[in-house]
């Protein structure tokens, strides 16, 4: 649930600070994976960062995002 209301919050924010028209909006895939990110040492999970080697083959930055805006979880 935690994951799900920093989504929550994150996504009020981005729609606050860009003053985005009424409409739906998809929550950035760079905010969904740097809410993961926060919650990964509660969990006891260590996240790598992904080498340059890495992030070429998969046709990422090396910083985010990772997956593409039409991939769903």
């Amino acid at each position: 649930m935690s994951c799900s209301f920093s989504n929550q919050v994150l996504a009020q924010i981005e729609l606050w600070q860009n003053e985005h028209e009424i409409n739906v909006y998809t929550l950035p895939k760079k905010l969904d994976e740097e809410v993961a990110r926060l919650h990964l040492p509660k969990l006891g999970a260590q996240l790598t960062q992904l080498s340059k080697k890495q992030a070429e083959y998969i046709n990422v930055p090396i910083e985010g995002p990772y997956k593409q805006d039409y991939y769903r979880y």
